[in-house]
C-alpha cells in the first residue's frame, strides 16, 4: 500500500570509445554504421526500461506485502489484495493530523477493515447488522462469563460507539478473526487499552480457548507501523487442540482485535502479515 510514488535511476554505464580502425578491414557505409548506432542505443534503452520497470514493480509489491522481518512471499504469506485507505468525508482531517486534537478517524470503520486474502472463506456470523456487529457478539469471543460481564461495563463505560468485524477461514484450517471498537476520542481508547485490556506479558481477559497467552516474542521488532501500537501474544504450548495468537491494536479513537487460530498450531507468517497489513489500515 503506497501513498507516494517512489521514482528510481539507475547510472547509464560509460560507452567506451570506438576502437582504431583496421586497414585491412574495409570501411562500413556511413547508412550502416548509422543504423548500427542506433540499434544500440535502441536495445541499451529498452534494457534500463525494463530494469527500471521490474524495480517499481518490487517496490509497490514489497511496500504492499512484504513484512519486516520476513524473507520471500513463498514463506507463508497471504496473497491479501491491494489495500487502500477509504476516502474521508470531505473537509474532514487525517486521524493524526495536527487540527485532530482527538485522533479521531472520520472514514467508514467498516472501510477501515482488512480485506479477507484469496481463497478465503467468509465467516458470515461476523457480518453483523449492515456491518455493524452487536456488543454481545464481540464480547463472545472471550471465555469467562465474569470476563464478559466486566468488558460489557467497561465498553459502557469508555463509551463505545460502533464494533465492525471481518472474519474468514483459509484452506489450511487457519480461521481470522478482526474486530475494530471505535470510541469517542483516542484518550478514551487509550486508557482502556492501557488500564484494563494488556499486561506486558499477558492479555488481562483470555479468549475462548486461549487461557495460557504470553507475549509472542517471535513477533518482528521492526513492524511497528506509525501511530499504531501492536500488542501481539502467542498460546503457548500444550496449547491442546488448536493454537490461538492475538493482537491488541490502538490506534487514535479505534481499538483493534486480531484473532488467529488453528489446528495443530496457527502459522506465524500470517498472523504478523495481517497484524501489519491492519495496522497500516489504520495508521
Amino acid at each position: 500500500m503506497t501513498e507516494q510514488q517512489h521514482t528510481m535511476t539507475a547510472p547509464v554505464a560509460d560507452i567506451p570509445p570506438p576502437p582504431e580502425a583496421d586497414p585491412a578491414v574495409p570501411p562500413v557505409k556511413k547508412g550502416r554504421g548509422v543504423l548500427r548506432a542506433v540499434l544500440r542505443w535502441t536495445a541499451a534503452v529498452t534494457v534500463f526500461a525494463a530494469v527500471a520497470a521490474s524495480t517499481a514493480y518490487g517496490i509497490t509489491r514489497m511496500e504492499r506485502t512484504d513484512v519486516p522481518g520476513l524473507a520471500t512471499e513463498t514463506d507463508g504469506r497471504w496473497a491479501y489484495p491491494e489495500v487502500t485507505r477509504p476516502p474521508l468525508p470531505s473537509g474532514s482531517p487525517a486521524p493524526f493530523a495536527e487540527e485532530n486534537a482527538a485522533s479521531l478517524h472520520h472514514a467508514d470503520l467498516r472501510e477501515l477493515l482488512l480485506p479477507a486474502p484469496e481463497g478465503a472463506t467468509a465467516d458470515k456470523a461476523l457480518s453483523g447488522r449492515n456491518g455493524w456487529l452487536a456488543t454481545k457478539d464481540f464480547l463472545a469471543a472471550y471465555e469467562s462469563g465474569e470476563d464478559r460481564d466486566t468488558l460489557a461495563q467497561l465498553l459502557t463505560d469508555h463509551a463505545l460507539r460502533h464494533i465492525a468485524a471481518r472474519g474468514w477461514t483459509m484452506p489450511d484450517g487457519t480461521r481470522t478473526r478482526i474486530y475494530l471498537l471505535r470510541f469517542g476520542s483516542g484518550q478514551v481508547a487509550d486508557v482502556l487499552q492501557q488500564d484494563h485490556l494488556t499486561n506486558y506479558d499477558s492479555p488481562t481477559y483470555a479468549l475462548r480457548g486461549a487461557a495460557q497467552v504470553h507475549l509472542d516474542e517471535d513477533f518482528p521488532t521492526d513492524a511497528e507501523v506509525v501511530d499504531v501500537r501492536h500488542y501481539a501474544y502467542a498460546e503457548a504450548k500444550p496449547y491442546g487442540a488448536e493454537q490461538v495468537r492475538q493482537a491488541y491494536l490502538v490506534s487514535g479513537d479505534v481499538l483493534g482485535l486480531v484473532v488467529q487460530s488453528r489446528k495443530g498450531g496457527a502459522e506465524a507468517v500470517p498472523f504478523q502479515q495481517t497484524v501489519i497489513l491492519q495496522s497500516q489500515l489504520l495508521g
